[in-house]
């Protein structure tokens, strides 16, 4: 799996937001980026990356029901009809984000030294899919089980068309005065260039195309489908307390970061990774399809759980979203004005580099109070699920996982940048 298909599924979110920017850039607009991938490496986890999604969301469906993979049930695979849910949903976002709605921000520093400038509407973008969902659904035209069927030629659907978007993307490169391009080292290889990139900031007219699919086919790609879970669950008259929390719980995760569109902004994949196949194909497939892996499981083995339980679950992810919202707010307030007087009697270290190490508040508490809170609130929603498969506590497992080796970079660049000043804030908070 790559980094950015671990990073994405903690959700490109404040919890992501790094110090530091490991690219080199010469003095005409190139990116230049040594990597250890090599064309092996590359074409399994292109290949295994969708094979293993729909591996897990079969596993999900009674032991009684035949592999996909293996049996009869092979033809589910591929459906034209999928093919056309995929593109009119890609189609929709694109219309979406011309809405004359939301506010136009600024971000990195583009190739022509101005800062590039991102629309953030994805809410707006949201709300309206779910309403016209729901208009379609009450309406008869859509049937929420038929899409839920068709889960499996949707991922297929999913990795055609962001085949097709990335081999446009790489044979027809979008080049724009602020758009830095990626040189990589003389080992890379094409295949190496098509599926991590060659371009860090496309654009097409206003839509900067990771902005697009990190937010609007991932999140809201997510977000559609857990609707369409719970939607399924309607009609077949099963809506199960355990079912209906991790949808809340989910769908409360989601809006959060659609509020807050512009801290995607500042995460390291977006600043410092260019955008390819593999990054586009764990935007279509992997956020909307593993994400909601949870919720598939229950709509297939139903887990009734107990009142006292649900309110013991509904405590965790409360505590997780608190402490991961406020350490946030603490952590952002504080990196924007140091000198506010909210902040005033907040402990800090003066670093060599010229800023200030929290020492008390959140991050008095724990060096990363931000990933603890991602992490409870992770396993809340995978708690209602039972003990009886480990797979709905995948998404869970992965994002700690990559929580664990995130805070070992940002440690690693913390000790480069403030050197003495992070050795001492470290005995502090050991």
């Amino acid at each position: 799996m790559t980094t950015h298909q671990q990073q994405h599924q903690t959700h490109g979110n404040r919890s992501l937001q790094d110090t530091g920017n490991g690219e080199l850039k010469d003095g005409k607009g190139l990116v230049q980026i040594h990597s250890r991938w090599n064309n092996i490496n590359l074409s399994l986890v292109c290949v295994l990356l969708g094979v293993s999604l729909i591996m897990m969301l079969d596993g999900c469906r009674s032991s009684s029901e035949s592999w996909v993979l293996l049996g009869s049930a092979g033809l589910l695979i591929w459906d034209w009809t999928s093919v056309c849910v995929v593109l009119s949903f890609t189609v929709l976002q694109v219309a979406l984000y011309y809405l004359p709605v939301g506010q136009v921000t600024e971000g990195k520093m583009g190739c022509d030294g101005k800062r590039l400038k991102y629309k953030l509407n994805g809410l707006h973008a949201f709300l309206l899919t779910v309403v016209l969902m729901l208009v379609l659904w009450f309406s008869g035209v859509l049937r929420a089980g038929s899409v839920t069927l068709r889960i499996f030629s949707l991922v297929s659907a999913g990795m055609a068309v962001s085949l097709i978007f990335s081999l446009t993307l790489f044979l027809c490169p979008i080049r724009t005065p602020s758009s830095a391009h990626v040189t990589y080292d003389n080992t890379a290889k094409p295949l190496l260039r098509f599926v991590l990139g060659q371009s860090m900031d496309p654009r097409l007219g206003i839509i900067d195309v990771k902005h697009f699919v990190m937010v609007r086919i991932g999140f809201i790609g997510w977000a559609m489908m857990d609707v369409n879970y719970l939607l399924t669950a309607v009609e077949m008259k099963n809506v199960s307390l355990s079912l209906l929390l991790v949808v809340v719980f989910q769908l409360i995760y989601i809006l959060d970061f659609l509020i807050d569109e512009s801290s995607v902004l500042t995460t390291k994949e977006f600043t410092e990774e260019p955008i390819g196949f593999i990054m586009i194909l764990g935007e279509f497939i992997w956020i909307p399809f593993f994400s909601s892996l949870p919720v598939y499981f229950l709509l297939q083995r139903p887990n009734h759980i107990h009142f006292l339980s649900a309110v013991l679950i509904c405590v965790l992810f409360a505590a997780g979203f608190l402490i991961y919202y406020l350490s946030n707010e603490e952590k952002d307030g504080f990196r924007r004005n140091p000198n506010d007087p909210a902040y005033a009697r907040l402990k800090t270290i003066r670093s060599p580099a010229g800023s200030s190490l929290l020492v008390s508040g959140w991050f008095g508490w724990v060096r990363h109070p931000n990933y603890s809170g991602d992490i409870l609130m992770m396993f809340a929603w995978c708690l209602p699920c039972g003990f009886s498969s480990v797979l709905p506590y995948f998404p869970a497992l992965q994002c700690f996982q990559l929580l664990r080796q995130r805070a070992n970079e940002i440690e690693e660049s913390c000790l480069k940048k403030h050197r003495d000043a992070w050795r001492e804030y470290c005995r502090k908070l050991p």
